[in-house]
């Protein structure tokens, strides 16, 4: 009988390590090829670990809520072939398929961990075995015990703290955050419970935990518990603030010669292409063409360095049915004309509703517009999506009476009018930038040739 070692795959070139959630399958159950045998989750992604091959499901190597390197064996599967009772070699192993479903990609993490302070309680962390167990019933990871050990957290300190990973696991995000708030707060080490909500880039002087306190609830009141991804929306949001001080621009567009052309050709456009033609990518387009005129609206910021993006990678925020929010990405946008790009955004819309877009088509975006309209909302200021500098929000389009000039005069028509507002990085981006290019994007929309072929 031969054994063949199932490895926790690589979901992405910053992933090393992922959480195991369930197993499906127990020591003794049989598999088939490529069925389910456990759920793992990453920052990015929650997968499904299907088996490379046919057999019996021999040894479990981790457990539940164990965190494990990508390329480890977590498991063997004894087949009915009669081989060596050995796995192959690493250089063998061919990577495994995984059936993905993306959350919010987070901001890749430049970990900051405050000086050392001297610890008043005893029960070092270094001294729980090499899994995080012995004394304490939680699971810690390498990493975990090691800042906490460089931080002189005790043990019954961190078994005090209630983690955003699954079952209660505190994180790497977790622990830098406790850290970070009992600096600015001028804590003691002496245990006390404390709910943490995972923060990165925070800096040292404030501070995205919430400590437990007296939350007035009444009989009614129902508490639901958040899901991983909202806690993933909740961390990015709190960080995004925490690290950009944030400016919002709003302007008021004609779009009437837009509205005017999708109502005359978006029959046309179905039979033709079999798509249906929104908004989402005219706005796009011009949100792309007032990028290649200002190109610093297109940065990141590392430290003291501004990052200028060449590739021009949009983000789209899209509602999913739970309620929760994702943004896939359309890379080189500026690559597609508004046909290509209507394609591209409906076909990313389509597979972020049923929960089919890859880890790949969620990163690297590099601005990100929203459109809060979709909700019935006239304007928004929307929260920057790390670590990008802007994003923009636009809002539903109403008639209203406007004022036009004519070469007779001025006159009072009835238009099609849109709010565009443009939160963006004031730390990189002032109001002189940020306002022309919102004018700009909007300048370019109230251009548009409503004469032009579908």
């Amino acid at each position: 009988m031969a054994k063949v070692d199932l490895i926790m795959p690589k979901m992405g070139e910053s992933i090393i390590e992922a959480t195991i959630l369930k197993w499906s399958k127990n020591v003794g159950d049989k598999v088939e090829l490529d069925e389910t045998v456990l759920e793992i989750a990453t920052d990015k992604v929650d997968s499904e670990i299907p088996s490379p091959v046919e057999g019996t499901l021999s040894e479990i190597l981790f457990k539940e809520g164990d965190v494990v390197a990508v390329g480890k064996a977590i498991a063997r599967i004894e087949t009915g072939a009669a081989s060596a009772d050995t796995a192959p070699p690493a250089e063998e192993r061919k990577e495994i398929p995984v059936k993905e479903s993306p959350v919010p990609a987070p901001i890749e993490e430049v970990p900051h961990v405050p000086a050392s302070q001297p610890a008043t309680t005893t029960g070092s962390v270094t001294s729980l075995p090499v899994k995080g167990r012995g004394k304490s019933d939680k699971f810690y990871s390498p990493l975990v015990k090691n800042i906490a050990a460089k931080e002189n957290i005790a043990l019954t300190e961190l078994d005090s703290l209630i983690g955003s990973g699954a079952n209660g696991r505190v994180t790497k995000r977790d622990i830098l955050s406790y850290i970070d708030n009992r600096s600015s707060n001028g804590a003691s080490n002496e245990s006390h419970n404390v709910t943490v909500s995972p923060a990165k880039n925070t800096p040292s002087n404030s501070s995205s935990t919430t400590t437990s306190g007296m939350v007035s609830m009444g009989g009614a009141d129902e508490v639901i518990q958040m899901d991983r991804m909202r806690k993933l929306i909740a961390d990015h949001m709190v960080m995004s603030k925490h690290t950009s001080p944030h400016v919002t621009s709003f302007i008021e567009v004609d779009v009437t010669n837009i509205v005017n052309w999708r109502t005359a050709n978006k029959d046309l456009f179905l039979k033709k292409y079999g798509q249906k033609i929104t908004y989402t990518p005219i706005i796009i387009e011009a949100i792309v063409k007032g990028i290649r005129d200002f190109p610093m609206i297109n940065v990141s910021v590392d430290g003291d360095n501004i990052i200028v993006k060449k590739n021009i990678n949009i983000g789209m925020a899209a509602a999913l049915p739970s309620g929760n929010l994702i943004v896939p990405v359309i890379k080189n946008a500026d690559r597609f004309n508004m046909n290509g790009l209507a394609m591209e955004v409906n076909d990313l819309a389509t597979r972020a509703r049923a929960n089919k877009l890859k880890p790949e088509d969620i990163q690297g975006g590099t601005f990100t517009m929203t459109n809060v309209g979709t909700f019935g909302n006239v304007m928004g200021t929307p929260i920057i999506n790390q670590p990008q500098v802007a994003i923009m929000a636009a809002g539903a389009i109403r008639k209203k009476p406007a004022v036009l000039e004519t070469p007779d005069g001025d006159v009072i028509a009835i238009r099609q009018m849109m709010f565009l507002s443009l939160s963006y990085d004031h730390r990189v981006v002032d109001g002189f930038l940020g306002g022309s290019y919102l004018r700009r994007v909007g300048d370019y929309l109230e251009a548009f040739d409503k004469d032009q072929k579908v």
